[in-house]
């Protein structure tokens, strides 16, 4: 049975001479994996490949069956066409670190359409922005994230509440006794980003590579405390370069 649906890609893995093995989050059935056949084949197949870049968003006619670890898709093409971000080569890696983030979040393949509506117009807007807020659009995308699980960050913050606790999650009025926390001027930057609900209000943040890179260790090692076998992520460092 055949299903319509849209998905954004998340990884690309070429499999024998002519195919891919494509990981999709789809807005139907969240995280499914895919078998895409004689698409690198040819020079005219190998124009076809491209659609299955990561953060590509897609239109997809997929054959689905529970019972089955892997699928085919019947039909694709683009559901939104990039100017930037398949381009780029900042927003390109910005758009990167989100799907490595994502994908290491979705442990489970069920459907999650307000999670799904969140990253899709997270990358179009990441498309469209201008290079200020692309600079601070992984800090907002990381801090925001954590809402479709279940461990977003209580924006507590006060003069008093000033150390955040990255194992609790929240601001509170001492250093814990573990090193999972920030204070100070990124403890305060992070109640500041937590408060943003649209990108381009991030132009207003005027943030330095260093306290760039520093916030996004910290909420790596936050994910890492609340999802099991996170790990670290591959895409940080290409980001700290890049940015």
């Amino acid at each position: 049975m055949t299903h319509k649906t849209k998905g954004i890609v998340l990884r690309t893995i070429k499999y024998g001479e002519t195919s891919l093995v494509v990981t999709i989050f789809t807005e139907l059935f969240g995280v499914q994996t895919y078998m895409v056949n004689g698409v690198r084949s040819t020079k005219k197949s190998a124009a076809k490949a491209n659609y299955f870049q990561p953060a590509a968003v897609l239109d997809l006619i997929v054959y689905h069956s529970e019972n089955k670890p892997m699928h085919r898709i019947k039909e694709f093409s683009w559901a939104f066409l990039y100017d930037n971000v398949l381009t780029d080569v900042i927003k390109n890696s910005i758009a990167s670190f989100m799907v490595e983030l994502l994908q290491k979040c979705l442990k489970q393949p069920e459907a999650n359409t307000d999670l799904f509506n969140f990253c899709e117009e997270a990358l179009q807007q990441l498309d469209n922005c201008n290079k200020k807020v692309a600079a601070n659009f992984p800090l907002f995308f990381a801090l925001h994230l954590t809402h479709f699980f279940g461990f977003r960050m209580a924006d507590n913050y006060t003069t008093e509440d000033c150390f955040l606790d990255l194992q609790e999650g929240g601001f509170i009025n001492h250093q814990p006794l573990h090193q999972y926390f920030i204070d100070g001027e990124k403890a305060t930057l992070t109640s500041q980003l937590l408060k943003v609900m649209q990108p381009y209000e991030l132009e207003e943040f005027n943030l330095n590579h260093a306290i760039r890179r520093q916030l996004l260790l910290h909420y790596q090692d936050y994910y890492a405390l609340h999802i099991s076998e996170f790990g670290q992520m591959k895409t940080l460092m290409v980001l700290h370069e890049v940015l």
